[in-house]
Order: C-alpha cells, then structure tokens, then sequence
C-alpha cells in the first residue's frame, strides 16, 4: 500500500443540474510530433466528465482502492489538509491550475515522497533542484495540453486586438456603442506577431496565426529546422529583446526556471514596441506583476491577457485583477474537459508504471536519479521558482464566490485499505 497525496481545485460553485454541453469527445490517439497519447491499461472514467475538481479525483478512486488516497482542494499554509498529510505521502499529484507548491521546505517535510506528479504540464511548482536531491522523481504528462493552451493563446489575441471583453460588456449591458467598441479595435491581418519560446504550445500558436497572414516572430533556445521556418515563412531572433522591439503582438510559451524567472521586467517592457500587446499562457511568474500593470495604464502595452499568475491562487487584491485593458481568466486553457480526459489518463499511466516498478516514459520525466531527466533536461534548468509561493495563503476563498446557486466545498475525500 502507498499513500497518494493529490491536490484538486474546488467543485463547482454554480448548480450542476444541468448537463454538459457535449456528449461525446473528439478521439485522439496521436499528437502533431507523433507522440502517442497516454497510454494506460485502462480508465475508470467518461471523457467529458469533470476530472480535475476534487470529486472528480481524477477517476483515480477504483484504481487505487486498497491504497491511501487523499484528494484536496486544501493547499496552503500550515494548517492545509496538505500539509497535514505530506510528511507520510509517498505520492504527490497536483495540477499547475492550483498548484500544491513543494518548496525546499515542504520537499524537507516529507520523509516518504518518491514521486511528484504534474496532471499537466509545467512543474514549475516544485523546488527541481530540492528534489533531486531528495532523489525524487518529478514527472508531468507532456503535450496533454499543449494544444488546448495553444487554442487560447489564439483567443485572448484576437480578444485584445479586437477589443472583445469591452464590447461583450456593452452588450449584456443594454448598450449599443458602437464607437465606444472599436475606438480600441484592429485587425491581426499584417501584424508582427513573435512568441517567446517555440516548442509544443510556442509552434502550434504560430502554425494556427499563419492562416492570419501575419509575420511570424519566434525566439528559442533551441531554434527551429530550416524546413519548418520555410514553412511558416518565420523569423528566427537570437535574443528576446531583438524580437519584442519589432512585434506588435507578443505572446509568451515558454517555461518557467531561473533564467526566465521575471524575464519581462520593466526594462524589458519598455523596450516592447509601444501600444503592443502581451499574452502570457506560460507561468504569471515570467512577467512582474507590477510592470505589467504599469505599462497598461501608461500605454506602453495596449493590453495584457493569460491565464497564468503567482502564486496560484492568486491573491483578491492582485495588481492584475483590476488593471486596465486586461483579459485575464483563472488559469484555465490547459484543464479544459478535453484536456482533462487526456492528463486524468497521463497520471494514471504515470501510477501504473510507479506501482509496477516499470520505467516511466522518457518524454514525461523532469528529473530522476538526481537529476534534471527527459523532457527536463530541454525545457528546465535545475533551481527553484517557488520563493513567494506561500503568499497563496491570502487568497480569501469566501471573499472571491460570485453570485449563483452555491453547492457545497468538498474539502478532502480519503481512502484506505
């Protein structure tokens, strides 16, 4: 029997009596490189289903009875469900969207921990170098998700461009101000568009704006094939500052770690082409926070979008909350339905390798043998990105609900032998 730690964000707040838009999921068995989707004996669930909130337990429940699984919304601080568990937990799962951040502290606290499991992608939320040497291994279900958050990527550019948010609000308002809607509206057509970072999500976003007829930007570490860039006609930049100095539209994908940590700092911002725009899909911990909002309301940036913040949840009064021109969302693109059936059944595959003692697969590996391993060793560099993560504690749950039916918190569900 193994103790399995798993962090969920919360069920929903609004009633769930009605069904769910679509019966059926599209079925996949490849991604675009090729690589297979995961590959389990089998699941316990319906893809569609809600998966990743705390009931849903990832449809992990009937395949680990007999062992001790722990599912919680209850993350941090001292006196979180999570905390109480982790020192005997030999497994830790969590998702980037409410992340259970495993500091140098936290990795310190727990005795048992062999593996730590991202039900997604991006394990920014763990202390790599901490664990490693613990000798823990880290894995994350690769390119799950990657073209869903790609999707959004796409959305929230056209949403600023075309100055979505303000007029859907006139809209449901009663309004018809038309000049009010597009006094901030243009088209992508022609744009100078670059994201920062070029691998899964950075090429996908840029193979789905070719269609767009803009001119494509990209800046990676690991540049791009020639056939690739003849492909999408793009232009390759040795250096960030060299890409946000041309582009209108900016659009980052790439992961967190040491060298990106606060990459888009005042400096650089200042340097962006005035009046552009600035996605963020990767980690809110790229971009400082207080840049961001400053540049919005100087116009230095025409607006800012994503989905991603630090800490996680973040907190009521966060600057980016209430800035103007801005088109954030909680930390959504990658934990749609359909990317939910996809890492739900990552995990499991991951579990079942674990319990069986067979190799993990190479390409969901972050670090093992005390060491950055697989798919860490081309996307991390070993450190910690999680400093300030325990300013998550101020998120005030109570003080965030929003009008509707509420249903009740299912704070933790446990199982044992």
């Amino acid at each position: 029997m193994v103790k399995v730690l798993c962090v969920l964000y919360d069920d929903p707040q609004r009633s769930t009596s009605t069904p769910t838009a679509r019966s059926e999921l599209p079925h996949l068995s490849r991604y675009p490189d090729g690589q297979t989707t995961p590959t389990p004996s089998k699941v316990d669930f319906v893809p569609g289903e809600l998966l990743g909130s705390v009931s849903g337990k990832l449809g992990l429940a009937k395949f680990l009875e007999g062992h001790d699984f722990v599912v919680t919304s209850s993350k941090d601080g001292p006196d979180s469900v999570f905390e109480q568990h982790l020192p005997t937990a030999d497994v830790v799962i969590s998702q980037p969207f409410w992340p259970a951040y495993m500091s140098t502290e936290r990795i310190a606290k727990a005795k048992n921990l062999k593996l730590c499991i991202t039900a997604g992608i991006g394990s920014d939320h763990v202390d790599l170098e901490a664990a490693a040497k613990a000798n823990i291994t880290v894995a994350e279900v690769t390119y799950c998700n990657s073209i869903s958050v790609a999707e959004h990527v796409v959305m929230l550019i056209l949403n600023l461009v075309r100055n979505f948010v303000p007029s859907h609000e006139i809209a449901t308002s009663g309004g018809w101000h038309i000049a009010d809607c597009v006094s901030r509206a243009y088209d992508l057509e022609g744009m100078q568009v670059g994201t920062v970072g070029a691998g899964r999500i950075g090429l996908a976003v840029l193979r789905r704006l070719k269609p767009f007829d803009t001119k494509l930007h990209y800046f990676d570490q690991h540049r791009l094939s020639a056939a690739v860039e003849e492909e999408l006609n793009l232009r390759y930049h040795n250096s960030v500052e060299s890409l946000v100095r041309i582009c209108d539209v900016v659009t980052i994908n790439c992961p967190l770690h040491p060298k990106t940590e606060h990459l888009f700092n005042k400096e650089l911002i200042a340097s962006m082409k005035p009046g552009s725009y600035l996605i963020n899909t990767a980690r809110g911990k790229v971009c400082e926070a207080q840049a961001v909002k400053e540049a919005c309301e100087t116009g230095q940036l025409a607006g800012y979008a994503g989905d991603v913040w630090f800490p996680q949840p973040a907190p009521n009064d966060h600057p980016w909350r209430s800035m103007p021109n801005n088109a954030m969302t909680p930390h959504v693109s990658g934990t749609s339905l359909s990317a939910q059936a996809r890492y739900a059944a990552g995990v499991r595959e991951i579990l079942e390798c674990f319990l069986e003692g067979r190799p993990i697969r190479e390409e969901y590996l972050i670090v093992q043998g005390g060491g950055l391993a697989g798919t860490g060793k081309h996307s991390y560099t070993e450190g910690n990105t999680t400093e300030g993560s325990d300013e998550a504690v101020h998120f005030d749950k109570d003080e965030a609900l929003q009008e509707g039916p509420p249903v009740k918190m299912q704070k933790v569900v446990t199982g044992g032998c």
